[in-house]
């Protein structure tokens, strides 16, 4: 079953109707070529989910009949923010393809003392665009009930600021030895906890950042191996969502 995402004005409870426009119409019509009567998940994009079939098409917009209101939720029950120093190459679309599809909540790109990548103003505001594009497709193929932001790039230390407001803070960290930690920080997140997980650039977390990160911060370790940073991103992202969903 495919999933869309329309805004809330494009959603007629009154007459339990999906008004689908724009470039998705064209999507469903002569991509997918769906047919009247076929199923498919809608999402508000703030964690309200439909199940509506096809009722009309035409050239300028789709429209579906709300079949149901009791669609479960895809989202953790914990929102997930990822700190993410900017890598280089293609490394940042794939962690927020798969940190989407594992559930993250934000993505925020940090400017960090290692990074490789530096943008300028114009550069990172279109980096921004297509990382977000890339969120949202990501979010459409695995049905998530949101659409995950990218935030513009932030500093070090307005990173730090912005994670502090979370209930959780994990920093996984190359130098860091043995599991223990990492399974006494996962046992004190409670649900419904917000959690920040800082994730360094490929030259790693200077030992300035670790230190800032470790006054507020669970600094854990994440195996013997030194992993990637778009490893290491997708391994926390997993290793949150398997002890979120298993709780």
């Amino acid at each position: 079953m495919y999933q869309f995402f329309v805004e809330n004005e494009q959603i007629d409870l009154n007459r339990e109707q999906v008004h689908i426009t724009g470039s998705d119409v064209n999507h469903i019509k002569n991509v997918l070529r769906m047919k009247a009567g076929e199923r498919v998940r809608i999402s508000n994009q703030q964690g309200r989910d439909y199940l509506a079939q096809v009722a009309k098409l035409s050239d300028q917009e789709v429209l579906l009949d709300i079949v149901s209101y009791d669609v479960a939720s895809t989202e953790l029950p914990s929102k997930i923010y990822l700190f993410l120093g900017i890598p280089k190459g293609e490394r940042m679309e794939t962690v927020i393809e798969k940190a989407v599809e594992l559930g993250v909540y934000e993505i925020i790109p940090v400017a960090m003392k290692y990074c490789v990548v530096r943008l300028d103003e114009k550069k990172a505001a279109k980096k921004t665009a297509r990382w977000q594009e890339i969120a949202r497709s990501a979010a459409k193929q695995s049905k998530r009930s949101i659409i995950p932001k990218v935030h513009d790039v932030m500093s070090f230390a307005e990173a730090v600021a912005y994670a502090n407001s979370s209930d959780v803070r994990l920093v996984p960290y190359e130098n860091e030895a043995g599991m223990t930690a990492t399974k006494e920080a996962l046992q004190t997140i409670k649900t419904g906890d917000s959690i920040s997980v800082f994730i360094g650039p490929e030259g790693g977390i200077s030992d300035a950042e670790i230190e800032v990160l470790r006054q507020d911060a669970k600094v854990l370790s994440l195996g013997k191996r030194i992993l990637r940073t778009d490893t290491a991103a997708i391994s926390a992202m997993t290793m949150l969502m398997l002890y979120l969903e298993s709780r």
